[in-house]
């Protein structure tokens, strides 16, 4: 089995690009797919991919443009390291049996292997230390399922200074739990059903874009049994946090009150500091705006309003 060359991106811009990406599943799109990103939820990626939102362009982040600028040297180094010859594939890929599922590669490598080139930096070495990190090899599995290869290898250099190399060897097992999971995301783009809510912050923001303006009405759900247990859920959930942070609060402060005068304290766990901070300045734009209307006038302007959620107990 091998891939199917959808298209070349020699030429192609950044928009051009996009629009084909967004046909399927890439690799960088698989880990998110499937519930393995910290970064992004599935919710978040379904928007995208049915056109509700728009991607996030992170082109001009430091890590990203790191990452670019340091690929070749990065595939050059992997060349020289292990003897094997490595070259470019200037081709949107796709799978010969699930046309959703859609691969760029950073390089192919001479005996049948892909390389996935990762530049890391020092905070996030820890990472790295038990072997790829899952979304990443969520990412090559990914690869390896497009393109029919045996094994891939993943290069990193961490902090600019260490190199590594790891290699992943292509699992039928898993690639085939990869390929239904990702089907099962695809088939919520196609019929235009939001995946399910994971809790993360990405699914909020996801939310608000998703619900941004209200009706005047109110839903009734007090015969619905499993809404019910839903909000009943909620309430617990709520109670059990207000408890743990309260107790949080009442440990915060008896530490802070054995510290003292000391700007921390050392224990055998590790250490809490309760440091006093640089002064700081600040603009009172209300006593500005009290005094001198006609100066602040022309700088007002109007943000949209955006929905607040409030739960309460009872009638």
């Amino acid at each position: 089995m091998s891939a199917v060359k959808l298209v070349s991106t020699k030429e192609m811009g950044r928009e051009e690009w996009l629009q084909w990406r967004n046909r399927g599943i890439g690799s960088s799109d698989a880990p998110v797919a499937v519930g393995m990103s910290r970064y992004k939820s599935p919710l978040e990626l379904w928007m995208e991919k049915t056109g509700r939102k728009l991607a996030e362009d992170i082109s001009n982040k430091d890590a990203v443009f790191w990452g670019t600028t340091l690929e070749p040297i990065v595939a050059n180094v992997y060349a020289e390291r292990t003897g094997k010859k490595v070259r470019r594939v200037n081709s949107v890929l796709q799978h010969p049996e699930h046309p959703f599922m859609l691969a760029n590669l950073d390089r192919i490598v001479e005996g049948g292997g892909v390389l996935e080139i990762k530049t890391a930096g020092l905070r996030s070495q820890g990472q790295w230390e038990e072997g790829v990190p899952l979304a990443y090899q969520v990412q090559v599995l990914h690869q390896l399922a497009v393109t029919g290869k045996a094994w891939a290898d993943v290069a990193v250099l961490i902090g600019g200074q260490e190199f590594r190399i790891y290699r992943i060897d292509r699992d039928e097992e898993r690639i085939a739990q990869l390929v239904a999971m990702e089907k099962t995301f695809w088939d919520h783009v196609e019929h235009e059903t939001a995946p399910e809510v994971d809790g993360s912050e990405s699914c909020n923001k996801a939310l608000a874009l998703l619900y941004p303006r209200t009706a005047p009405v109110m839903v009734d759900y007090t015969e619905r049994k499993e809404m019910n247990i839903l909000f009943k859920t909620l309430l617990e959930a709520r109670q059990r946090t207000k408890a743990a942070e309260s107790n949080e609060a009442l440990l915060e402060q008896r530490v802070k009150e054995a510290i003292g005068f000391a700007e921390g304290a050392l224990f055998s766990q590790g250490k809490a500091m309760w440091k006093l901070s640089k002064p700081s300045r600040s603009l009172d734009t209300k006593k500005l705006t009290e005094e001198n209307p006609e100066l602040t006038a022309p700088y007002w302007g109007e943000k949209p309003g955006s929905r607040r959620f409030t739960v309460m107990e009872g009638d």
